[in-house]
């Protein structure tokens, strides 16, 4: 079985005025290669409001995919590429950052104007080098086209994302990758085969699990793999929500400011450079 080297709980952070919990980075944790960040963002908004004015308005990204899921509520996601888009709960936003790209995302109108829960977490996963300038992609998943795979009469269900699981392959074609969400029941099990080199992390949104017989108990908590062997052996003692993050690293040199990961600090200022003089497009929202 893969050894448990970390296990932490994600700390509040303000991104600009928006709350939320981090999971990575954290104090000894900075990233685990090819993942650089995981926030989880839950709200209850209450409604007499304006979708303008929720959410993240208009910024840029370079050199890496921001993939947010989206768990309760719906997120609308714009760019400058065009793509105007609402993802509702159980789906997922994918996007390639590549050279550049200009984007928002914010809670769906009705959950602005009419109120409700509102739940996503995003992560960033770096792009190898030889990949940073190809050019930007969007790929919006509704929860039916993810891949579900079902167990012990549907008490274990798992959502795959991206690459594959046991034998199982997602949507998104990452051959390097395996994301997936998992809902497990009270007293149910699964097994994860995961291969020896990859990164593996475990985020629990909330539940009570037994991972390779170390406990969980504490919502917001992220379990950091060893890498070698491959087996992941989980058991739900309570209704429980997980996501599972693993990739080969690039061991590549990572330098990031803001919403840029690359390669040096010249790639950077010239990254600065291009989203000022709007080589990463513009965006100009439209609100009914």
């Amino acid at each position: 079985m893969k050894s448990i080297s970390s296990i932490q709980k994600a700390i509040k952070v303000n991104m600009g005025g928006v709350f939320v919990d981090q999971a990575m980075p954290l104090e000894g944790l900075e990233a685990q290669d090819p993942f650089l960040l995981i926030h989880h963002w839950k709200a209850n908004f209450l409604g007499d409001q304006k979708q303008k004015d929720v959410g993240v308005g208009p910024h840029p990204h370079r050199g890496f995919s921001p993939v947010t899921i989206i768990y309760q509520g719906a997120l609308h996601h714009r760019d400058s590429l065009g793509n105007s888009s609402v993802v509702q709960a159980g789906g997922v936003q994918w996007m390639f950052a590549g050279k550049g790209v200009t984007h928002s995302e914010r809670p769906a109108r009705e959950i602005a104007e009419q109120g409700g829960v509102f739940e996503i977490i995003q992560f960033w996963v770096n792009a190898p080098a030889s990949k940073k300038m190809q050019a930007p992609q969007y790929f919006p998943l509704e929860k039916d086209q993810l891949t579900r795979i079902e167990q012990q009469d549907s008490s274990v269900q798992i959502d795959l994302i991206a690459g594959t699981l046991n034998g199982t392959t997602g949507p998104i074609e990452e051959d390097a990758l395996i994301i997936a969400n998992l809902k497990m029941d009270p007293n149910s099990n699964t097994q994860l085969d995961i291969a020896e080199h990859y990164s593996t992390l475990i985020y629990m949104l909330d539940g009570n699990i037994v991972v390779n017989g170390n406990d969980i108990t504490e919502d917001k908590s992220l379990i950091v793999f060893d890498q070698g062997d491959r087996k992941i052996n989980i058991q739900a003692k309570e209704n429980s929500r997980m996501l599972l993050l693993s990739g080969k690293p690039l061991e590549e040199e990572v330098v990031s400011y803001g919403p840029f990961v690359l390669n040096n600090t010249t790639q950077i200022l010239e990254a600065i450079r291009d989203a000022q003089s709007g080589k990463m497009g513009i965006l100009i929202e439209e609100f009914d």
